[in-house]
């Protein structure tokens, strides 16, 4: 069973709670470690206050810095209004109209129920205020210019709410909302064009991660460039412990990852094994 509270995928007609609500606060910290929010928005020195961005999100056009998602009135969000939470993670766009760079996988973000995202926000306004600025990305022109994100937008992003696939057990869609929306997976494991749009029939076979410029591995059930070999079991338990089947741990930025998942339910890291191993290798993927 899922985090008691937790919805269905899919589902957003339940009535939303406001930051008071203990249950909204309990389902928001869930998610937002399924989602790792700390890690990308607590900025890597010593001692920075967590939740008040500033993290670099290197990418092949430049660096992008975490926003502050502290309750902060003046440089978090502690004045925004659910509408402006809720347009944010569906449509990458801020409370004044402008829109997000997406080294914010508001892509992802965008299938993630109504509910889901208030109960996020719900969690983040418990947390401590950090009168922290946000910092413009180190990036040239027009990798800088946000008004130019209207035309990446209409090539690259479909706005809309994960939708169930019937065909597909109620364990596979759960999984299939986790990887795909909240966790995000496919942001980072998923091939990018020359303009950093996700290469849509290439899912989850490989790229190099935005973060650190490593590679993020093929975890598609190619044979043996991806995990083929693994068994669900063998994808539960990494998501759990970060050792592969053959012994090897995990490094690298999948570490905070693993630090994440390793704190979901097991039948939560158990569906998304399952929708993990149900993606098929591509004939034409990189093998490299």
């Amino acid at each position: 069973m899922m985090l008691a509270g937790c919805v269905a995928p899919g589902s957003s007609t339940e009535p939303m709670a406001n930051s008071r609500d203990n249950g909204a606060i309990e389902r928001g910290a869930y998610l937002a470690t399924a989602a790792n929010c700390r890690s990308c928005h607590t900025d890597t020195r010593p001692g920075a206050p967590p939740f008040a961005g500033g993290r670099a999100i290197v990418t092949p056009f430049g660096a992008y810095y975490s926003g502050n998602i502290t309750p902060d009135t003046v440089d978090g969000i502690g004045s925004w209004s659910d509408a402006d939470f809720l347009r944010a993670l569906r449509q990458g766009a801020a409370p004044n109209g402008s829109f997000y760079f997406p080294a914010f996988p508001y892509p992802s973000f965008t299938r993630m129920t109504d509910r889901d995202i208030l109960d996020i926000k719900a969690y983040l306004a418990t947390q401590s205020p950090a009168a922290q600025p946000n910092r413009s990305p180190d990036a040239l022109f027009p990798y800088n210019a946000r008004p130019l994100l209207a035309v990446w937008r209409e090539l690259y992003f479909t706005p809309g709410s994960y939708v169930p696939d019937p065909a597909q057990s109620a364990e596979w869609n759960r999984g299939a909302y986790l990887a795909t929306a909240v966790a995000h997976c496919g942001e980072c494991h998923t091939p990018r064009d020359a303009l950093g749009g996700l290469v849509s029939d290439r899912p989850l076979t490989g790229t190099m991660a935005v973060k650190t410029g490593m590679r993020a591995p093929d975890i598609t059930a190619h044979r043996p460039h991806g995990i083929g070999a693994w068994s669900v079991d063998d994808i539960a338990d990494f998501l759990d412990t970060g050792i592969a089947p053959d012994g090897d741990a995990v490094g690298g930025a999948m570490t905070e990852v693993v630090n994440a998942t390793s704190k979901l339910t097991p039948p939560d890291r158990r569906a998304i094994a399952v929708y993990i191993k149900s993606i098929p290798p591509r004939p034409a993927q990189a093998t490299k």
